[in-house]
């Protein structure tokens, strides 16, 4: 089963002080990685494979390194495409690569995209990006981005899949805080959020 999510940022222990943008509600960042964590595996098996739309981990005055970015990554379950994000360091995706790990399936633990991936889901395709993308007038075909954190683009088509994506409010199941987002839950809040941008417009 494929998942996608976007912005962990482990680490980023100024998204815990009062702000508009990104807030996160924890008392520290291990709480905040730790839950992150546990919502991922909760989910996730060995099988699956995890779309993460970019900024992995985020290091304001050069912390976490590499190997400590890469730390968190190794405890989070399945294979993990890796599309990168305006946080993301060149140095953390070669640094993974160097120490890539074989599943049991063969394949290799992490895959890497500069840009985005392109995949189908029940006759739809997901183009997954980090940051939003205006596709203008397409059928079937949904962006799946992260990036924008606590804000949401007004267009039915972006689907914001970030652990802070406003988009979320769209899934009839309440989710544990940090948790990747399963094809039909993304179909789900792609029909609930093109509806609600509707009644809007009739206004």
């Amino acid at each position: 089963m494929n998942y996608f999510i976007s912005d962990t940022h482990f680490f980023h222990y100024q998204l815990l002080e009062p702000n508009d943008f990104a807030p996160r509600y924890f008392d520290n960042v291990d709480d905040m990685n730790q839950a992150m964590i546990d919502a991922w595996n909760d989910r996730v098996d060995e099988n699956d494979r995890v779309y993460h739309l970019g900024d992995i981990s985020m290091r304001p005055q050069n912390t976490p390194t590499d190997e400590e970015s890469y730390d968190m990554l190794r405890q989070l379950n399945g294979h993990i495409t890796l599309i990168k994000g305006n946080h993301d360091y060149r140095s953390l995706f070669k640094f993974v690569n160097k120490h890539n790990e074989t599943m049991n399936d063969g394949k290799p633990r992490f895959e890497f995209e500069d840009v985005g991936a392109l995949l189908k889901f029940d006759h739809h395709q997901f183009y997954c990006t980090h940051y939003p993308m205006l596709l203008g007038k397409v059928d079937k075909i949904i962006n799946l981005h992260g990036h924008i954190h606590h804000y949401s683009v007004p267009i039915p088509e972006n689907i914001n899949v970030g652990v802070d994506a406003p988009e979320r409010d769209y899934l009839s199941e309440d989710l544990p805080w940090g948790s990747p987002l399963r094809g039909e839950e993304i179909l789900e809040m792609y029909d609930k959020k093109k509806q609600d941008l509707a009644k809007m417009q009739r206004k």
